[in-house]
């Protein structure tokens, strides 16, 4: 089977919610990156079998997001488009859709990824009020008007519901994804302290990484009226300190959590794009390949428990491909909040829980030294249609500059799913 070759990728800074990127949109962002891998690549974009591109809070005015994205970043017309959403692997999803396609022969050269405004997810109005709005545009007379009018309250009927908060809470289970987190917490007996611990040290390496990072980041100029372009994701913070982060409140359960701002993934908005190939096409043309994905899975578990979906899909991952964890030089698990990523590493050091799930062999200790290194999302930020993509390049990038041949990244989903690739180099 020919191997399927990641030719190359770009993200814009990821910025948090309501700064640098309010203005724009989701896919002012996905044309930014799509058009900016075209142009680096050098890439004749007529050569495209499809665009697939990843987003979760697609947005109304751009029905079918990435054929809107490709072509506002110049793709012809005849080449078509569609878009993907698996909550927070979406950016994953579009880049798996591209593998299956090569190996069912569909194509040979795909432009994948993922892009989110979490800035520009709406309000919206209850279902009531809504009737009223279309009452008053049905009225034909100004007493019909009138009478429409005259049920609107100041009250409950103009309170708008929010979307974001609506789009992070689990509609099966009831819980938004911080109090998801807190299950965990409790569940594996994680304090504050190790949560804080692990989120300082995302900051930290963040920080040091701020120039490896840019390696694969486009600049942004957000607007004419803004000045000057935007170079680096605005999260990390220089000055982070663990006295900083223990004076924060839990947010989630404000009597006995433990889940903060400070120790969970901030809320951004950023795009990232990815060239897919077979690598025989690759080769036709000239390309040298960043990387190879060489296997991926997906897993399932409880909704309330979402944050376990990494521990596995990592194994499963593991066994598709044939390795077992040692054979894994480098992992990137997605900091949707840090107790859910100290949970995933508890459970694959776990004897008894490899034992009970059948995956003996491919599941083991973690060192602390080959995950994250370049920091995450709790101080990266994780636009969630995107942050799949950005997995896989910011891995890449790392395998290419280290010298790496396998490398692993993982994230969990919203829903209770977990999913997990692996890349390998020559």
């Amino acid at each position: 089977m020919s191997r399927i070759a990641v030719i190359d990728g770009i993200r814009t800074p990821f910025v948090k919610y309501q700064t640098d990127f309010r203005s724009l949109s989701a896919q002012e962002l996905g044309r930014i990156a799509c058009r900016e891998l075209i142009e680096r690549t050098g890439l004749d974009p007529a050569l495209l079998d499809e665009v697939i591109i990843g987003c979760v809070a697609q947005p109304a005015e751009a029905a079918n997001l990435a054929r809107v994205v490709a072509l506002l970043a110049g793709v012809p017309e005849r080449v078509p488009a569609f878009t993907v959403h698996r909550n927070c692997a979406s950016g994953i999803e579009a880049a798996v859709q591209a593998v299956l396609k090569i190996r069912q022969d569909e194509g040979a050269l795909y432009l994948t990824g993922g892009t989110e405004s979490m800035s520009n997810i709406p309000l919206y109005y209850s279902a009531k009020t809504q009737q009223i709005f279309a009452e008053l545009a049905r009225a034909k007379t100004l007493p019909a008007r009138l009478r429409a009018f005259a049920k609107f309250r100041m009250g409950e009927l103009l309170k708008p519901t929010v979307g974001l908060m609506q789009g992070l809470t689990d509609p099966v289970c009831g819980l938004n994804m911080g109090q998801t987190a807190e299950v965990l917490a409790k569940e594996f007996g994680i304090t504050r302290q190790e949560q804080d611990d692990f989120a300082l040290q995302s900051h930290q390496r963040a920080v040091a990484a701020r120039d490896r990072l840019r390696e694969e980041i486009v600049p942004v100029i957000p607007g004419p009226k803004y000045g000057k372009a935007v170079e680096n994701d605005n999260g990390p913070r220089e000055q982070q300190t663990i006295e900083a982060l223990a004076k924060l409140r839990p947010v989630f359960d404000r009597h006995a959590g433990s889940v903060t701002a400070g120790n969970a993934s901030q809320i951004t908005d950023g795009a990232c794009s990815l060239l897919i190939a077979k690598e025989e096409k690759a080769r036709e043309l000239g390309y040298v390949p960043l990387g190879y994905i060489r296997e991926f899975a997906f897993a399932g578990v409880e909704p309330h428990r979402m944050g376990i979906g990494p521990a596995h899909a990592i194994p499963q991952v593991l066994r598709k491909a044939g390795m077992n964890m040692s054979d894994v030089q480098a992992f990137e698990i997605n900091e949707a909040f840090a107790v859910q990523v100290l949970a995933c590493l508890r459970l694959l050091a776990s004897d008894a829980f490899a034992k009970r799930f059948g995956y003996e062999g491919f599941t083991g200790e973690i060192s602390p030294d080959k995950i994250n290194v370049n920091g995450g999302a709790i101080a990266l930020g994780h636009p969630v249609g995107t942050t799949g993509a950005r997995l896989i390049l910011t891995m890449l990038k790392h395998m290419q500059r280290e010298g790496l041949s396998t490398g692993l990244v993982s994230l969990c989903i919203g829903g209770g799913q977990g999913a997990a690739v692996i890349l390998e180099r020559e």
